[in-house]
């Protein structure tokens, strides 16, 4: 209840805000009875022997880390059912186009108690994974009453947040202690979970998934289908600034205009991290005079020409592409990471063998930073300046791309396997865990029902 009325204050004060993000950049106006009064879909019981698993994933970034685990978890248990939520609109759009057609996609109830009480009732999972980790302490023990067991997979806490409930450090207890294992993707973020957990014993290590979830393939369909559309030839070298947010749109065209007449090769191609700052960046463009492209122009039926100056310069206006494209890049910078974000998916581009760039901001990717950078697989740009002179050397100095690609590429290889390594973790603790009490009270109840 006290939680309650935090949540109703906090809400409160935050109305003016969240009316005008949904007035001006439609935020926040899918979901409400998902979200208020967990109205999720009513699920049936499962068979005996059977598990239902309650996947929650936060936004875009957590969603596409579904994609391995799913793939996994149905070759372990291919009768185990799972069921998708996510908290964010692209994320909950993201997950609908890749889970949707096979099983029930929805909002996840926001951590009010009336709202998580009424959401399991209504799906009835044997388990709750929560990806990454998003701390509701009013969801995890609705689950545990239940008789749900609660995982965290691919495991992280950033330096902010480990800050954070350190000092409520023993408010949190409760909630850390209710979740019965946290696979952790590295060895920095297991000793954060341990140093909160009264329960050290239930952290491992697995590695990052999103080593696994990378696609290596630049012949994939999807990436050969975007780049006829966008008439990329096999002789031009694209330059992708990716998960982009202000001002490295604008560093990224400069960098353009200023190599373009010295390199007629040169194609970019801006993918902002935020739909509402799609027109934000179209202005941008528009001012520069360089000819440009829209994403939501192109289509397979009209593809623009490989010699068509507008193709150029291509504005990805979309949600859920940057995967393919990036393996459209041989030169790539990865945005979020010159203002306070703390960075994003770097190993996309990495996978593919681009020639990987950032800024020097990418704390929510410590390790895998580390990682690239030990292995000379990825460079750091702190600036417009530092940016231009490097795509200039990867453009000039195509050696130095390569190597640069092939060590990522190698990287990206030689960390798989979290993957494996989490779904062993959720079948042993799924399979040891007995129906949910709701469960086999139901079971008792069916003879006298029959008769």
């Amino acid at each position: 209840m006290f939680l309650d009325l935090v949540y109703l204050a906090t809400l409160f004060l935050a109305t003016p805000f969240l009316l005008y993000r949904s007035l001006r950049h439609g935020k926040y106006r899918d979901g409400w009875s998902a979200k208020f009064l967990g109205l999720v879909p009513r699920l049936e019981p499962l068979a005996d022997g059977r598990r239902r698993i309650w996947f929650h994933a936060v936004s875009v970034g957590e969603v596409n880390l579904l994609k391995p685990i799913v793939a996994e978890l149905e070759a372990a248990r291919p009768d185990w059912e799972f069921v998708v939520s996510a908290t964010s609109k692209t994320g909950f759009e993201l997950a609908n186009r890749l889970f949707g057609a096979r099983t029930n996609v929805f909002y996840c109830p926001l951590d009010f108690t009336w709202a998580v009480k009424t959401a399991l009732r209504r799906l009835r999972p044997d388990a709750l994974v929560l990806v990454e980790l998003e701390l509701w302490p009013n969801l995890i023990a609705a689950a545990k009453k239940a008789g749900v067991r609660v995982a965290v997979v691919n495991g992280r806490i950033g330096d902010g947040s480990f800050r954070s409930y350190s000092r409520v450090r023993r408010f949190l207890a409760p909630t850390f202690g209710r979740i019965d294992a946290i696979v952790a993707q590295d060895e920095l973020a297991a000793e954060r979970f341990r140093a909160l957990t009264p329960f050290r014993e239930r952290v491992s290590v697995s590695g990052s998934i999103k080593f696994d979830g990378v696609e290596t393939n630049r012949a994939n369909p999807a990436t050969v289908r975007l780049a006829r559309l966008a008439g990329i030839g096999p002789d031009d070298v694209v330059f992708l600034c990716g998960s982009s947010q202000d001002p490295e749109e604008a560093a990224a065209l400069e960098t353009f205009r200023r190599l373009r007449d010295e390199f007629p090769a040169l194609k970019l191609i801006i993918v902002p991290r935020h739909k509402e700052r799609f027109e934000e960046v179209a202005r941008l463009l528009e001012k520069s005079g360089v000819p440009w492209t829209r994403r939501s122009t192109l289509s397979d039926a009209a593809p623009a020409a490989p010699e068509a100056p507008s193709s150029r310069v291509l504005l990805v206006d979309a949600i859920g592409e940057l995967g393919a494209w990036w393996g459209a890049a041989q030169i790539a910078f990865v945005g979020g990471s010159w203002g306070t974000r703390g960075g994003q998916n770097m190993l996309e581009p990495a996978g593919y063998g681009a020639a990987v760039s950032f800024g020097p901001n990418t704390r929510n990717f410590r390790t895998i930073v580390e990682t690239l950078l030990k292995a000379d697989a990825a460079v750091v740009v702190s600036d417009e300046t530092e940016t231009t002179a490097f795509v200039r050397r990867a453009l000039a100095d195509v050696a130095f791309r390569e190597r640069l690609g092939t060590a990522a590429r190698t990287l990206t290889l030689q960390n798989r396997g979290a993957t494996k390594r989490t779904v062993e973790t959720l079948v042993r603790l799924f399979d040891a865990a007995p129906a949910s009490p709701s469960r086999r009270r139901r079971r008792r109840a069916r003879p006298s029902n029959s008769r």
